[in-house]
């Protein structure tokens, strides 16, 4: 259906208002599944000069058409590349499409700084873009709408009588210059190669230096203490909480009370286990299963009943709302709550008695799924597994072999829970049948999910293990195995029935929400993949993009072109109203299997709650009441949307800071480390290389290749020998030794291994 017609009509209109694409979309009279496509047109208009953008978002006529006047500047929110370029991100309403970055070449940054609201000039015409693909638009800032921070943390450092800063993104170009220490407030002054806090003065003119005074010292640089706590300031978080909500945290009972389980299902005496991380510490959710008497199977997914504990309102409450999430940084966690609750009283530990809220999943005996129901219930796991446990009692035979596996931690397990190779033969035997049978049904569920259409967007992970003094000490890549997908087929399932529910009886909610992607940000996924020879139909359509992943899983820069796929999708939020979530296929989906460290999920429970009291006969509490609100739904989507993303930066930064760490240390070892790499770019000085286990990217410098001169060949996929026609070809496999380590610009240099 084309549109241009329409919209210029429209927008040529005396009266009319710039308005979003959402505002177009109800002026022309669509419906919800017309709305991509009036977006796809819209993109190609702007990207025509047939329309541009006003105030942000709001369309008009380039030419000032209308009554509304025209304008050329933009407001969003700028990002630096480390080379100085920048580009500005301008927002969009949630059915609108989202506007392509805007360009900013170096000197046409002005004073920003990364992550500063911006008001920028729109350039006229269109650029070419970097990458050969295509045209983009550029532009140039004209003032600062609004600093990201008053605050940036770097190294001290000083040359000759001059002390400055050098922040540790470096994202942030400028160095920060600093008054000398010693005539400092603080004490013991900080000294160059120290971490610092800087508070940033006003910077108005590009020409001058930005100056700043130091606030804090957080230690030496690099010192694992000190950058965990660059990581804390960087991204506002806080490991301690206010002593209001200690004191809250301190009257709460040690374990279940009897008087709490009034009104539950008893399930402590029905086979109930947790499989997770080998060093989790916080255990969300458990699993039971039962055979009913007519010889239906009975799926229990019992959920950690935060919410019997964390009251609306209260001081315990604001914080954790205000956290939105617990952060799991390397060889740390910020808990969303307190830890007499997160790894106490809500964690589902072995042996132990613990309140929970459950939704069964009824299966006939050929395994197919016949319904739902729910509960509050209060079980007793019988055993802590973790993924590698559960994987061995799924594959492997021997029982000697399995008891031989690794253990938990104790404070990991439950002070009374069994160790695995202290359980008999009989009850081992036992463990294994009831994990096989989980995983026969939640194969099914998998299989039949993939065949509706569910994207496999799964990725490998690099996990990092620090020694006793935080220092990066080990590298473990996790797969998304068998034992991984039993327990997310399981979590996946009671996400969407209690979605289905909260909808269907018109409950407000929080939904987890994947739109729809932009189909001309797919069309450029296409093109790219086509200069990896990967041709693809169009994957506006979800079989074509199911194709894809199968193809990717195999390729050489699988790993690479699957994250570019997902840059291409569009990024999951929470949002008050069941828009459906478009990675999975399903049409209602939300979050309900986390409460310890998500909030949103602490808020489902309360919904969940309030259907069980309203619909099921339950009885109601003391502060019985849902409390909620469309409109604070919507609120709450957007706050925890934003606090979701926060701690997923800090968790990459921490990741990337570690990798580096250890990468660094390995320059130290006598016996060098040779380490399994691919070749995933190919330019003329040099070859990007990922290493094979922990994904890390990297460079290899031409220079340092085996005594020739190289030069690509016409294709540009390789790199040859002028002299002995040696081949670096792209997708090789090679092996390669760490050569150098820069931690300020976060690069690594390797060398070819012999």
């Amino acid at each position: 259906m084309k549109f241009r017609e329409r919209i210029l009509e429209i927008l040529g209109q005396p009266r009319y208002r710039p308005g979003t694409v959402l505002d177009l979309s109800h002026a022309l009279g669509l419906n919800k599944k017309q709305r991509p496509s009036l977006a796809h047109e819209v993109r190609g208009m702007l990207a025509k000069g047939e329309l541009s953008l006003v105030k942000g978002d709001r369309l008009a006529l380039p030419d000032g058409g209308g009554s509304h006047g025209s304008t050329d500047t933009i407001t969003g929110r700028i990002q630096f590349r480390q080379g100085g370029s920048a580009f500005v991100i301008i927002a969009s309403s949630a059915a609108g499409p989202a506007p392509d970055p805007i360009q900013i070449a170096p000197d046409d940054t002005g004073v920003a700084l990364h992550g500063d609201t911006v008001e920028i000039a729109v350039n006229a015409g269109l650029s070419r873009r970097r990458d050969g693909r295509g045209t983009e638009q550029s532009g140039r800032v004209l003032r600062i709408v609004e600093r990201a921070r008053d605050t940036v943390v770097g190294n001290l450092q000083k040359i000759r009588s001059t002390f400055y800063v050098q922040p540790d993104d470096p994202r942030i170009i400028h160095d920060i210059v600093v008054a000398d220490p010693a005539a400092g407030k603080l004490k013991p002054a900080p000294a160059p190669g120290d971490k610092v806090v800087v508070r940033l003065a006003a910077w108005t003119q590009r020409h001058k230096m930005i100056e700043g005074e130091i606030i804090e010292r957080l230690g030496k640089t690099f010192e694992p203490r000190a950058e965990l706590a660059g990581i804390y300031h960087k991204f506002n978080l806080d490991p301690t909480f206010p002593p209001e909500v200690e004191r809250e945290v301190a009257s709460l009972p040690d374990s279940v009370r009897p008087g709490e389980l009034t009104g539950r299902l008893d399930y402590r005496e029905v086979p109930t286990f947790t499989i997770d991380p080998d060093d989790a510490k916080d255990f969300d959710d458990a699993l039971s299963l039962e055979t009913l008497d007519n010889g239906d199977l009975r799926i229990g997914i019992h959920i950690a009943d935060v919410s019997a504990y964390v009251r609306p309102g209260t001081a315990l409450d604001k914080e954790a709302q205000r956290r939105g999430n617990s952060t799991y940084l390397v060889g740390t966690v910020i808990p969303m709550l307190p830890e007499k609750l997160s790894n106490g009283l809500c964690s589902l530990v072995e042996a132990q008695d613990r309140l929970t809220k459950a939704v069964f999943l009824n299966f006939d005996a050929k395994g197919r799924p016949k319904g739902h129901t729910y509960a509050n219930t209060v079980i007793r796991s019988r055993k802590r597994l973790t993924y590698k446990q559960a994987y061995a009692l799924l594959f492997e035979k021997s029982l000697a072999k399995i008891r031989a596996l690794p253990l938990p931690p104790k404070h990991q397990t439950g002070s009374t829970g069994r160790a695995l190779n202290s359980l008999t033969d009989e009850e081992l035997t036992q463990l294994q049948g009831w994990v096989k049978k989980l995983w026969s049904l939640a194969y099914r569920l998998r299989r039949d999910r993939m065949a509706n259409g569910s994207l496999d967007l799964d990725m490998p992970e690099t996990k990092v293990f620090v020694d006793a003094e935080g220092y990066a000490d080990r590298l473990e890549k996790i797969e998304h195995d068998e034992s991984h997908q039993l327990i997310e087929e399981f979590m996946l399932a009671a996400n969407e029935a209690v979605a289905h529910l909260t909808r269907s009886h018109r409950l407000p909610s929080l939904y987890r929400v994947h739109d729809e992607p932009d189909p001309d940000k797919l069309d450029e996924l296409r093109q790219f993949l086509a200069t990896f020879e990967i041709r693809t139909g169009d994957l506006t359509k979800r079989e074509e993009i199911v194709k894809l992943l199968q193809t990717l899983q195999t390729h050489p820069q699988g790993y690479t072109l699957r994250t570019q796929l997902l840059r291409s999708l569009k990024k999951a939020c929470y949002r008050g109203s069941p828009d459906g979530h478009f990675g999975l296929a399903k049409n209602d989906y939300t979050h309900f299997t986390s409460p310890i460290r998500r909030y949103s999920d602490l808020v489902v429970h309360r919904v969940f709650d309030h259907y069980l009291i309203k619909h099921e006969g339950y009885p109601p509490h003391s502060d019985y009441s849902s409390g909620y609100t469309a409109a604070k739904m919507e609120t709450l989507g957007e706050h925890l949307s934003l606090t979701e993303i926060n701690s997923t930066e800090a968790e990459r930064e921490s990741v990337k800071i570690k990798l580096l760490e250890f990468f660094e240390r390995e320059l130290a070892k006598e016996t060098k480390t040779i380490f399994a790499a691919v070749i995933t770019d190919v330019r003329p000085h040099g070859l990007f290389v990922e290493l094979v286990e922990s994904m890390t990217f990297g460079f290899l410098p031409a220079n340092a290749l085996p005594e020739d001169y190289y030069n690509t060949n016409p294709a540009g996929t390789a790199l040859i020998g002028r002299r002995t026609k040696r081949s670096f070809e792209l997708g090789a496999k090679i092996e390669v030794l760490v050569d150098k380590v820069d931690r300020f610009k976060r690069l690594i240099d390797f060398r070819l291994a012999g």
